[in-house]
C-alpha cells in the first residue's frame, strides 16, 4: 500500500489541452470520445493536446481538422475558461476557447471521434462528458468553482 500513497503525494503530470467552445444557433458543438480512447464514450468540447511549440491557436486547428475534417477553418477567438482538472497519472490543464467557422455551412465529417452533436446548454445534464469538461461547462455556467 505504500505506491498509492506515493503517487498520490507527488505532483503528477501536466498536460496542456485546448478545447473549442463554438455555438450556432442556441446550441454547440461536442464530440464523443471513440471506443478505444480513454475515457471512452465520453462527450467533450472538440480539441486535444497542445505539442511542443505550438501555440494554443495551431494545437486547436489542428486537432479540429483531425477530429472533425479540414474543410472548416476555425477561428480562434478568447480564452473564456480554464480549469485544472486531475486525473489518476496526469493533470490536465483545459483551456476553452470561443470559436467560429469562417463557412458555417461548412461539412463536418467524423475522422478520430465516435460522434458529434449540436446541442443546448440544457442537454449537458443528459450526457456524459468527461470530468475536465464538465467542470468547464460548470464554470461556464456558474454551477462551480471548476
Amino acid at each position: 500500500m505504500l505506491y498509492p500513497r506515493f503517487v498520490a503525494s507527488h505532483p503528477s503530470k501536466s498536460i496542456r489541452v485546448v478545447a473549442a467552445l463554438v455555438e450556432r444557433e442556441g446550441r454547440y458543438l461536442i464530440t464523443q470520445r471513440r471506443p478505444t480512447a480513454v475515457l471512452p464514450l465520453l462527450w467533450e468540447f472538440p480539441g486535444g493536446r497542445v505539442e511542443t511549440g505550438e501555440t494554443d491557436s495551431q494545437a486547436l486547428q489542428r486537432e479540429f481538422a483531425g477530429r472533425l475534417g479540414e474543410a472548416v477553418e476555425l477561428g480562434v477567438g478568447d480564452l473564456i475558461s480554464f480549469v485544472s482538472h486531475p486525473y489518476e497519472h496526469y493533470t490536465v490543464d483545459l483551456y476553452l476557447y470561443q470559436c467560429v467557422f469562417g463557412d458555417p455551412a461548412a461539412p463536418l465529417e467524423k475522422r478520430s471521434v465516435n460522434a458529434f452533436r449540436w446541442v443546448t446548454s440544457d442537454e449537458f445534464d443528459a450526457l456524459p462528458f468527461t470530468p475536465a469538461d464538465e467542470a468547464s461547462m460548470n464554470q461556464l455556467l456558474g454551477l462551480g468553482d471548476g
